[in-house]
Order: C-alpha cells, then sequence, then structure tokens
C-alpha cells in the first residue's frame, strides 16, 4: 500500500507540474469526496490601501485537502475585484473551479465565505476609478489613509458548506450578473497568490488529515507570510477524517496489488500437482509466471486447472473398484469349484448302478448254477 500510495502521489505531482499557470483559469482536479466545511477564524487588519481580501479555501493536493489561508492581496490593475473558486459537484466528483480577477463578480457557487463574500456578489468594497472605497461594517479596517464607508450587509443564513451541488451541497445557480462577468476579461491568480497555496500545499499544519478541519493559521496578513501576523481557527467543523480518493486517484494500481496477493494466496492452496506426477507438476510454475502479469483474469485459473486434474484422480480412484472386480474374481471360482463337486455325484451315483447291476448279474447267475444242481 506504501509504494502505490508514493506512486499515485509521484503521478499526481508530474500532472501538476505538467499543468501551465494559465491553466489554473480551468478545471483540471476532481476528487471522489467533499471538502470540510470552512472553518471560523477572525479577518486580520487590512495592511494598507489597494489591498482586496481573498478568502480562505480548502484545496487539494497530492497530501489530499489542505487550507490555503484567507489574506490581503494587492490587486493586479486597478478595478479589478477577485472572484473565489469553489468546489463543485458533478459527473460522479467534486471539480475545483479556481478563483480569478475580473472588473466584476462572477459566480463562486454560492458559498459563504465571509467578509463580504456571502455567495453572491461582493459586499466588502468597491473601486472608484482608481480608489478602492472599503466597507468598514465586514472588513477589518484600522488604518486611517484609505477610504471607507460603513454599509450593513443582512447575511440571512451562516451556511459554512464548502461545496455546490451534490450531497449537502449549496444549491446555487449563477445568476445573470454573474453569466456576464464570467465573458469579461480575467486574469489568473497572480504569482504572490501562487506562491501562497504552495507555502500552504508544504505546511502540515494546513493539512486536513493533520488539522481534522480546524487550520492553525486560518488567515495572514499578507500573503505568503505565515511568520507574521496570522490568525488561528477559533472553531471548525465536524472531525474529519480523510478517505482515500477514489474518484481520481484510483487508476487500478491497488486492484493490481491485490490481485497479486489474491494470486499468492490461491496458489499456495493448491498441492493437487502432488497427485498426478506425470505431466502436472510443471503447471505450477507456468501460472506464477502468468500471474506476475497482474491480469485479474488469471485469479480463477489455479481452481480451474486444480478441476481439471480432477478427472486424472478420479480415473485413478477407479482403478481400485477395477481391482476390487479382480479381486472377486476368486469368489466366481468357488462356484465353478462346487459345480465340479456336483459334477462329480452323478458320476458316484452311476458307479453304484453299475455295482449293483453286476451284483445281481452274479446273482442270478449263482442262482441259475444252484438251479441247474441235480437234487
Amino acid at each position: 500500500m506504501n509504494i502505490s500510495r508514493i506512486f499515485r502521489i509521484s503521478l499526481f505531482a508530474l500532472m501538476l507540474l505538467a499543468i501551465p499557470a494559465s491553466s489554473f483559469a480551468g478545471v483540471f482536479i476532481q476528487v471522489g469526496f467533499a471538502p470540510p466545511v470552512l472553518p471560523v477564524y477572525e479577518q486580520p487588519a487590512c495592511p494598507g490601501d489597494g489591498y482586496i481580501w481573498t478568502p480562505g479555501y480548502w484545496a487539494y493536493g497530492p497530501v489530499g485537502y489542505y487550507w490555503v489561508p484567507g489574506t490581503w492581496v494587492i490587486a493586479p490593475e486597478p478595478g479589478f475585484l477577485w472572484t473565489p473558486g469553489y468546489w463543485g459537484w458533478g459527473g460522479g466528483f467534486y471539480a475545483w473551479h479556481p478563483g480569478y480577477w475580473g472588473p466584476h463578480i462572477g459566480f463562486y457557487g454560492g458559498v459563504n465565505y465571509g467578509y463580504g463574500y456571502f455567495g453572491h456578489g461582493y459586499e466588502g468594497g468597491y473601486w472608484s476609478g482608481r480608489t478602492f472605497y472599503y466597507n468598514r461594517s465586514v472588513n477589518n479596517v484600522t488604518v486611517t489613509n484609505v477610504h471607507i464607508y460603513n454599509k450593513t450587509v443582512n447575511n440571512v443564513t451562516v451556511n459554512r458548506v464548502s461545496f455546490n451541488g451534490g450531497n449537502g451541497g449549496i444549491n446555487a445557480r449563477p445568476g445573470r450578473d454573474e453569466e456576464i462577468a464570467a465573458r469579461d476579461r480575467h486574469i489568473d491568480a497572480t504569482g504572490v497568490q501562487r506562491k501562497h497555496q504552495d507555502m500552504a500545499r508544504e505546511n502540515r499544519d494546513l493539512w486536513a488529515s493533520n488539522n481534522h478541519g480546524r487550520p492553525a493559521i486560518a488567515a495572514t496578513e499578507r500573503p505568503a507570510d505565515f511568520h507574521g501576523r496570522v490568525v488561528p481557527a477559533k472553531e471548525g467543523g465536524p472531525e474529519f477524517r480523510q478517505p482515500e480518493n477514489r474518484g481520481a486517484e484510483n487508476r487500478g494500481a491497488d486492484n493490481r496489488g491485490m490481485n497479486r496477493e489474491n494470486n499468492r494466496d490461491m496458489n499456495r492452496g493448491v498441492p493437487r500437482p502432488q497427485n498426478s506426477e506425470r505431466g502436472n507438476m510443471d503447471r505450477p510454475a507456468q501460472r506464477e509466471e502468468n500471474n506476475r502479469g497482474g491480469r485479474p483474469e488469471n485469479t480463477a485459473r489455479p481452481n480451474d486447472r486444480g478441476q481439471e486434474n480432477r478427472p486424472a484422480n478420479r480415473v485413478e480412484e477407479n482403478r481400485r473398484p477395477e481391482n476390487r472386480v479382480q479381486e472377486n474374481r476368486a469368489p466366481e471360482n468357488r462356484p465353478s469349484e462346487n459345480r465340479g463337486q456336483r459334477m462329480d455325484r452323478p458320476n458316484n451315483s452311476r458307479n453304484d448302478n453299475a455295482r449293483q447291476h453286476e451284483n445281481g448279474q452274479r446273482q442270478q447267475e449263482k442262482q441259475q448254477k444252484e438251479d441247474k444242481k441235480p437234487h
């Protein structure tokens, strides 16, 4: 299992390396199970003018799901806003739809990331020319050299589900404005954002398999800075136990390993060639060579061949009744001996009759002689 896991991780890493940076705007990551719920955390203070809040999210890599902390990022150009990425269910798996920069907020799955991203649109601020105005009611803005305003946002439902569609997912579809925004000119995640995600992937404390849905670093003040002002998660969801990714990573490697183990077990329990010494001793070696190929259909051959050997064994076993028949020939001879004894009895009776006849003749001759004597 360790070898197959290393193989899957290496293959997945090669796939990620082969993907160009521009393809981060496309869908290429597919997972067979849902990500954890979004953790609860406080937003760090805005570091300065021109920074846009980008919420944290669960990404997926060779280590499984891992948390990418929310952070403040300078917009790539004035007038651009950040549309967060989201996980969406479809085709039997969860696919990642990466975020992007654009003049309008697009569809991000209806996921409530908080701090202005409440499922649709963005309530955290707006651009006016080259100046960004921050809504202080939903953002942690303490600096004085920025433009601020206060607008209360009625966040009706606090939902921490992190994916759209599927079992337990958010049921949301893009609106008209979001569909129009999808056709705008977009800019992919900036270099510092990609570095931020790469550092999160290398941080074991951010792996869902280790933090179980409650990361130690939930947000940072600046991107790719995990040692400065960071914020831990105050609350996570139900304890997350990461299963194997059957939807994306299973490529038959484990199945081949299972077939090899099954073949070995089945070959261990086949001592039948010892029963037939004529020409069957070489067959087990051929079966082991075939099983090395990892073909699933070979798993049934040892039993089948063992069944083919059974008729030969039965023939040998059936020879014993033939010997029994030969052994029973002696009783068959006994009736013939009895018959011989019966045949002798008539001969004895005939001899007795002859003797009686001779005796009778002698008595008659004797009687005649006596009659001829003179009286």
